[in-house]
């Protein structure tokens, strides 16, 4: 392999032989896009995005190309961020009602575009009607809808070693209003989200109940479910397990086909026993892997062969397993802050997101360039349409921090201009749709040893492809002398890049598809 260290223009002009609309059966591994719905489009004027004016931009989503979105919660709750629930059948108030939802499934589903929506199953809001009831006393019927301990007893736990001082256990547990001394319950993340007691029928049926309501009468395609590794504290990991193969089995009485999509943020050992009852799971550790890789420029040569490792095991687990990519999503800095702002770097890291398997998953305003940085709402700031608000859609629901009119170019100019970033993903997406071996082929590692090229095959029966990724600030010259097979380019992200004498010169920060031609 010979390395030019010859700099060139990136030309951000993305070429290809192959592009469709979403193929109807690309569900659920065509690409999905993630809404924080009070910051994307503001129907009614308010300033605070609700589910008409989602509806209104739903043809943008279908003309880049998503095949699904996953709506972050949706139902009545006293905070911006709606995990704490106080009514699992309804709407917030500021993003519309049923009858906005049902129109909004609908037109979607006109499209193309199937519907999930966060479900929070793990602890209910402290203003929720159960809860509120339950703190009445120990004759409630709600009471055992939640987990109670006296506060003497947890004391003696720790002091006879019963419960670690590293253990959830400890630090969650939370008074009812100022009585320190009487029954404690059990909230693991904030006292404001009291935990659910699923050792209780009761619930269970109530989430049954909840299930129906959601699929049948409100017409969503699945869930994506919240904090699935804490519905039992961690020393209870396998009735965890057991819970969401239980929870499969009826929602798929419901709805067979439904998606299920859980969020166990763990090591690949802890996450595989979920895979029975959670036929898909998000991959961080894939998102952090391609944010390292890009941002340091190295370690390249074994990131697909521990991704496939990982897949592979996971499949041998759960033959059907659909594994959920993303670069970034509502709880990290956005993928363009992580890189330092630089665009070539997030260019080439998406790429690598829409050449792996799966379900690639964008975080919204990551395709036109949002930034952000954690505390909480400044990741999740207002999509920016045009300049200086002057879409009759922008949400101003806070003020922004890092993601402006001035830092970020909007999408009504992005819209227009070739080279964007807005239209380097649609393209890819565009690529991939109409890609069966892209879309739903199986990957196998490269015979490429090269530090700044991460590379991978993708194959569904004789057809193959080879994407190669140069995540260095420099041109690459690769020989193809090992991938003899490959003789075509398909696709690139740069204009020019050709096969000559055996071997392709990949551009900074590009990326190239070549094909087998079967």
């Amino acid at each position: 392999m010979k390395k030019f260290y010859t700099f060139t223009l990136a030309i951000c002009l993305l070429v290809s032989c192959q592009t469709s609309e979403p193929k109807k059966d690309a569900w659920p591994n065509g690409v999905n896009y993630e809404i924080f719905v009070l910051a994307f489009a503001d129907g009614n004027g308010d300033g605070k995005g609700d589910l008409k004016g989602l509806t209104a931009r739903l043809d943008y989503l279908q003309d880049l190309g998503v095949g699904g979105v996953w709506l972050m919660p949706i139902m009545p709750s006293p905070s911006y961020h709606k995990y704490d629930v106080t009514d699992y059948k309804g709407i917030h108030p500021d993003y519309g009602t049923v009858e906005d939802f049902k129109k909004f499934v609908e037109e979607a589903h006109k499209r193309n575009i199937q519907v999930i929506i966060d479900m929070i199953m793990n602890h209910t809001g402290s203003d929720h009607p159960w809860f509120q009831e339950a703190i009445k006393g120990k004759g409630n019927p709600y009471r055992d809808y939640y987990v109670w301990a006296n506060k003497d007893s947890i004391s003696e736990a720790i002091s006879k070693k019963e419960i670690s001082l590293d253990s959830d256990n400890i630090q969650q547990w939370h008074p009812v209003g100022d009585d320190e001394k009487g029954e404690h319950y059990y909230g693991y993340f904030i006292g404001g989200m009291p935990d659910l007691n699923f050792d209780n029928p009761k619930v269970k049926d109530e989430f049954i109940d909840i299930g129906k309501f959601w699929l049948n009468e409100m017409g969503v395609d699945g869930f994506r479910l919240d904090a699935a590794k804490h519905i039992f504290p961690t020393d209870r990991a396998t009735d965890n397990h057991a819970f969401w193969i239980w929870f499969r089995e009826e929602m798929t009485k419901i709805k067979p086909d439904v998606y299920l999509v859980g969020e166990v943020w763990s090591k690949a050992e802890e996450v595989a026993p979920y895979l029975k009852g959670l036929p898909a799971l998000f991959n961080f550790d894939m998102g952090y892997a391609i944010t390292s890789v890009v941002q340091q420029g190295k370690d390249t040569i074994d990131l697909v062969k521990r991704y496939k490792d990982i897949n592979d095991y996971y499949r041998s687990i759960t033959p059907d397993y659909v594994d959920a990519t993303f670069l970034k999503n509502h709880d990290q800095n956005r993928i363009l802050s992580e890189l330092d702002d630089n665009e070539q770097k997030a260019r080439v890291a998406a790429s690598i997101l829409f050449t792996l398997p799966g379900t690639p998953y964008i975080y919204y305003g990551e395709e036109i360039g949002m930034k952000g940085k954690k505390p909480d709402e400044y990741i999740r700031e207002p999509f920016i349409w045009d300049e200086d608000g002057k879409d009759p859609m922008q949400t101003k629901w806070e003020e922004p921090k890092y993601s402006t009119s001035a830092t970020v170019k909007p999408l009504s100019l992005q819209k227009n201009d070739p080279l964007s970033l807005m239209n380097y993903y649609k393209r890819w997406i565009a690529y991939r749709n109409g890609s069966d071996v892209m879309t739903i082929g199986t990957l196998s590692p490269s015979p490429f040893k090269i530090t700044e090229v991460v590379s991978m095959i993708r194959s569904l029966g004789e057809s193959k492809r080879l994407a190669l990724h140069n995540i260095s600030d420099v041109e690459v010259t690769v020989s193809l002398a090992e991938a003899g097979e490959f003789s075509a380019v398909e696709f690139s992200t740069a204009e020019g890049i050709v096969i000559a004498d055996n071997a392709i010169k990949i551009p900074a920060h590009h990326s190239v598809v070549l094909t087998n031609s079967k």
